[in-house]
């Protein structure tokens, strides 16, 4: 009887153990305002020069747009940042004391660097509301989820992300039932959940309505400061609508590097992407 008692004490979902709550990441060192250093960066496929001697650096809560023709090496850059793909040379530093090049993907996500793909990837047959608790940082084994409670300040942070991503009204209806602007705002929300210090958001406006993608414009830009943001985008109007730097890459390696009028009359720029 005593055993029964305790298994269904372990069993309560209103009871925190100290193993389920998540780690908290090592402090960023921030000391010259830079939050991610990319530099010298180099790696090749098979022959195919994908990046060559990158040099990038995104300032702590800064939204920077990544532009540049298909091929120009924006996915892989990202995959680098993520720990997707490992460089053949160079160094990627988070702050100033954190490699990112010694660690794996869970590793890098766990210090705060978040990724959104162009495709929103979220829990159809579940709430809104499910989606954002299922994203929160920590221990995502079978039995840590199945013993898990929320704590009071997870349930505040999920009503917090709600209200950032404007889906407060929709937080009972099943993600699947979203429309595609939706659930992209729900994708971000559940990076939100993980608390991270870089979010890096692949072609968000892609397939939105105009309203839509005004809406994305107000969340992203509001997210700069709290979050640093790189976001890619191939939308010109998107991005000038967002960006105060842009950087262009062009064969691996950035192009040109400044505001959105800078860039649109760069003349190299106009000839390798923009069109003459």
């Amino acid at each position: 009887m005593k055993s029964l008692d305790a298994m269904r004490n372990f069993m309560r979902r209103d009871q925190v153990f100290e193993f389920l709550i998540p780690d908290t990441p090592p402090d960023l060192d921030l000391t010259h305002g830079i939050i991610l250093y990319l530099e010298g960066i180099s790696v090749s496929f098979d022959g195919f020069q994908a990046i060559n001697n990158l040099n990038l650096y995104i300032g702590d809560g800064e939204l920077r747009c990544i532009i540049g023709p298909n091929g120009a090496g924006k996915t892989t850059m990202m995959d680098i940042i993520t720990g997707k793909t490992a460089p053949d040379s160079g160094s990627a530093w988070f702050g100033q004391q954190i490699n990112l090049l010694k660690m794996d993907e869970p590793e890098i996500a766990a210090i705060g660097i978040g990724r959104k793909f162009q495709k929103p990837t979220v829990f159809e047959f579940h709430p809104v509301i499910d989606n954002l608790e299922l994203a929160l940082a920590g221990n995502k084994g079978v039995w840590t989820v199945l013993t898990a409670r929320l704590r009071e300040q997870e349930r505040h942070r999920i009503d917090e992300v709600l209200k950032i991503i404007g889906l407060q009204e929709e937080s009972t209806r099943l993600a699947g039932a979203l429309s595609h602007g939706q659930k992209q705002w729900l994708e971000i929300g559940m990076l939100l959940m993980q608390n991270p210090k870089l979010l890096l958001v692949d072609e968000p406006a892609a397939g939105m309505t105009h309203q839509e993608m005004e809406r994305t414009a107000e969340l992203l830009t509001s997210l700069a400061g709290d979050h640093s943001v790189i976001v890619v985008e191939h939308d010109m109007d998107f991005v000038r609508s967002i960006a105060n730097k842009v950087t262009v890459l062009h064969q691996g390696t950035v192009l040109a590097e400044g505001t959105m009028d800078e860039v649109q009359n760069n003349q190299q720029v106009i000839e390798v992407y923009l069109g003459g």
